[in-house]
């Protein structure tokens, strides 16, 4: 009884930690925004609220303007709550999520700093969205070179129109950073001349979540974009085809070794089957032949994943992908192409989205035909979104091939170009 007692007396103590830990942080936050004359955002308090309640520690930090009838003249601030982070050594949250609140070039600055892990005291966030939030091009850049040094494997940059030059900057800023996973890009005034730097951050690092919709890449930066990718898998096939031919030419040598020059032209002239290519040379057993296989080494937990061009989340929808782009420039039904290749494919690729772009009937009859070679291939069957602008039949059977992707991302009027 003494021991059970003790045990939970551990259980109540650890709760009110948490709890302690919390009210204090929440005290410092409201103190800071007092000092700046700013308003608390009710959605940190709620949240802070929220923990304390289930008696777990606040992993995930929402800064948000409430509603103008609450909140009166005063605005809601970033600031304060970064000193308030800093002053209680606060460690824990792995989210940091800003939504429609303006950012300076300094509040960036500063997130940037708090972020980079330089510090003797390293905030490992690993998520990071800033929603509407007015950046401009030197914040995206800043950022950019913070992610190098930071945790984060996420970044929502959704609804800040910082433009291409803001996107080149961005890459820029990124450059050799391997461990960012998901990127998120919606409704920033992207515009065709994105698609290369998006095309080189792809190529450069291990990003396989890539959200673009609501943007004006068109045809010719959609292509950009994408072009690694085909490539790569183009490099893939040709480095297959190399090995098979290689693996041919190495049976032959091998029975020429053992069962003389006449035997071997023999079996050539007969011609080796699938089959026949992967059973053991005379003279060579099958033991022997088990010793020399190599085991594949399987993905560590934590383990960096390797740079390269390969996506699993492409979402393209409402990019101005139709045939009313600039003179000369390439038509849909060549991003289409390049659309299929990836689709056919792929065995990476578990998304996409082409929601809103008008590629017609002719593009959704590539479409259908691309899934139905994936599924002979047996790739992992493909979420996506395509246009209801197309022949009703082709619409419909695209999903008898595929599974219908489900639009996660929040919708917003979608701004006019500058």
């Amino acid at each position: 009884m003494p021991d059970k007692k003790k045990q939970l007396k551990g259980k109540k103590s650890s709760m009110s930690d948490t709890a302690i830990s919390l009210k204090k942080f929440m005290k410092t936050y409201e103190n800071h925004c007092a000092q700046t004359q700013t308003y608390v955002s009710p959605t940190v308090k709620k949240g802070v609220q929220r923990a304390i309640e289930n008696g777990k520690p606040l992993s995930k930090i929402i800064l948000a303007c409430p509603d103008k009838s609450i909140g009166g003249p005063r605005p809601v601030y970033l600031k304060p709550l970064i000193m308030a982070i800093r002053d209680e050594r606060y460690m824990i949250a792995k989210e940091l999520c800003v939504w429609n609140v303006q950012l300076n070039n300094q509040e960036i600055a500063n997130l940037s700093i708090l972020l980079e892990l330089q510090g003797l005291t390293k905030y490992p966030f690993s998520k990071l969205e800033l929603f509407d939030c007015g950046i401009d091009a030197w914040s995206v850049e800043r950022l950019g070179k913070s992610i190098n040094f930071s945790s984060l494997t996420s970044v929502n940059l959704d609804y800040n129109e910082f433009g291409d030059e803001g996107l080149k900057r961005f890459v820029l800023g990124l450059q050799g950073h391997s461990q960012l996973l998901s990127v998120s890009m919606c409704y920033c005034n992207l515009g065709p001349s994105s698609g290369a730097p998006l095309g080189e951050l792809i190529s450069q690092s291990a990003i396989h979540e890539l959200y673009l919709n609501g943007n004006y890449l068109q045809c010719e930066g959609s292509m950009e974009l994408i072009r690694p990718l085909v490539d790569s898998l183009e490099k893939q096939e040709q480095k297959s085809l190399y090995e098979s031919g290689h693996i041919i030419v190495k049976h032959f040598l091998e029975a020429t070794q053992l069962s003389g020059i006449q035997s071997a032209v023999s079996a050539v002239s007969d011609g080796f089957t699938e089959q026949e290519a992967a059973q053991p040379p005379q003279g060579m057993s099958v033991t022997n032949k088990k010793k020399g296989k190599k085991k594949v080494r399987k993905k560590k937990k934590g383990e960096q994943l390797k740079p390269g061009p390969w996506l699993t989340k492409l979402h393209l929808a409402d990019n101005g992908i139709d045939g009313r782009g600039m003179k000369g420039k390439p038509a849909p039904l060549e991003f289409i192409q390049m659309i299929c290749q990836l689709i056919k494919d792929s065995k990476h690729l578990i998304e996409l989205d082409l929601e809103d772009n008008s590629v017609g009937d002719l593009s959704g009859n590539e479409i259908l035909e691309a899934l139905k070679q994936r599924k002979e291939a047996k790739h992992p069957m493909l979420q996506i979104r395509v246009t209801a602008r197309m022949n009703p039949d082709t619409f419909s059977a695209i999903f008898k091939y595929s599974k219908k992707l489900k639009s996660i991302k929040k919708h917003k009027k979608k701004k006019t170009k500058k």
